[in-house]
């Protein structure tokens, strides 16, 4: 059965099918993901940032952020709730629109792969090994992979960014690693919450040392609840600090 690739524009224009094949084999690009509802996104101006960065990383070009909006308000199409990535590529801009989804709020399963994703500080397409660990991890009983290097150094997840609390502070694994939207989200929200912050080397065989853990992307965030057999401790406090800082974190017009 063919893929349901839901609404997909490029440059403004429903796709055909050399812009589909290219979108389904994943050729050299970068993208970002959002969820949209009422018609508006969190962070749209990080959004943006990373477009606008990973445009000119890759490419070399300028990327006009208000052309950006033009695109997704296009694809959209008068739709107010939707998941929505924008792909950029050397021949122009990809959106794609599908429904909206949300990260269920319950405690989630990783373990843990060896893998660096190569070029860790771009959104890109193509990381085959990402995707076959996600995958990997999937089969075997888990919500999600979680990466770390030789030493056992956490970096991220397959698709998420991970983050843990001690002593009343959150603390953000010191590695290479992608700057997600939400984990950049909540680090500009606790920083104006007057919330401790760090950024430290974290190590898998020393996750008993920390007090919770939570994983993070664009469709939310939620508590480890476990890494391979060992179990993570659930602290309400995390919790209350981390819906505290998605709550107060305004929703911008697209």
């Amino acid at each position: 059965m063919p893929a349901d690739h839901g609404t997909i524009e490029v440059n403004g224009r429903e796709a055909d099918q050399a812009a589909v094949s290219l979108l389904d084999h994943e050729g050299w690009g970068h993208f970002t993901a959002m969820q949209i509802r009422g018609g508006r996104a969190r962070g749209l101006d990080l959004h943006l940032a990373r477009l606008e960065a990973a445009h000119h990383d890759v490419y070399g070009r300028a990327l006009d952020g208000q052309e950006v909006r033009a695109r997704i308000r296009h694809a959209l199409n008068g739709r107010v709730d939707a998941s929505v990535r924008v792909y950029g590529y050397w021949a122009g801009l990809i959106v794609t629109v599908k429904e909206p989804q949300d990260t269920p709020r319950r405690p989630h399963s990783m373990t843990a792969f060896q893998f660096q994703r190569p070029l860790a500080r771009l959104k890109h397409v193509g990381s085959w090994g990402q995707g076959r660990f996600r995958e990997m991890a999937l089969a075997a009983g888990f919500d999600e992979g979680l990466l770390v290097d030789e030493s056992g150094r956490i970096s991220e997840g397959t698709i998420t960014n991970v983050g843990f609390w001690r002593d009343g502070m959150v603390i953000w694994p010191d590695a290479p690693k992608l700057l997600g939207i939400t984990m950049l989200i909540l680090r500009r929200q606790l920083t104006a919450a007057n919330v401790r912050q760090a950024e430290e080397p974290v190590h898998v065989q020393d996750l008993a040392d920390y007090d919770a853990m939570i994983l993070c992307n664009s469709r939310g965030w939620a508590p480890v609840g476990r890494v391979d057999d060992l179990a993570i401790a659930q602290d309400q406090a995390l919790a209350n600090v981390i819906d505290a800082a998605i709550d107060g974190c305004p929703w911008d017009e697209i």
